[in-house]
Formats: C-alpha cells, sequence, structure tokens
C-alpha cells in the first residue's frame, strides 16, 4: 500500500518553494511554513504561509479531516488573493500564528 502525498508550491520569482507532505503530517507542514517566514535570509513572507496554510487547512476541511490533532480548522479571517494586507487595520486580539511557533 501506498502513502499519498500532498505537493504544494509557490513560485516566486526565479525561486521555487514545493512543500511535500502526506495527511498525517499537516500540523508539521505548517510548522514548516512559520520557519521559513521567521527566517530573515529566505524571500518567504508570513503573506506567503498565511496563504498556503490557508490552502492546507482547505484541503483537510473538504476532506474532513482534523488538522493539528482537532477539528478541521477554519481561518479566523480571510486573506486578499493579492495586494498588500493592512494589518494595522486588525484587531491584535483576532491575530493568532500560534500554528507557526
Amino acid at each position: 500500500m501506498t502513502e499519498e502525498i500532498n505537493v504544494l508550491a509557490l513560485v516566486k520569482g526565479e525561486e521555487r518553494y514545493v512543500f511535500l507532505f502526506s495527511d498525517q503530517r499537516r500540523a508539521e507542514a505548517l510548522r514548516t511554513l512559520g520557519r521559513y517566514a521567521s527566517n530573515p535570509e529566505l524571500s518567504f513572507t508570513w503573506y506567503d504561509a498565511a496563504v498556503l496554510s490557508q490552502k492546507i487547512r482547505a484541503q483537510a476541511a473538504d476532506q474532513n479531516e482534523p488538522v493539528a490533532g482537532g477539528a478541521a480548522v477554519k481561518p479566523r479571517f480571510e486573506f486578499p488573493a493579492n495586494g498588500p494586507i493592512d494589518i494595522g487595520s486588525l484587531d491584535a486580539d483576532h491575530l493568532d500564528f500560534d500554528e507557526f511557533s
């Protein structure tokens, strides 16, 4: 029996970020996005991490599978498809990056 592998990719100019993970390793994939975003040597941003984490969570929700040992998580707010985010306009109490720590 073979294990299915999820593929998530981000292309930023000449750079390619490709994440491969099984359904059982979604939580680890989310943590990896956070580690990449916090690395100043990479062009991978927190916005990139947020968008990709939404894709991981949406896929889990579509399959009715839990993420990180709990029920499928729905994002607290939506990010725009493109363009900047004015974080100053968001209530800081509603920002939750625990999955990135």
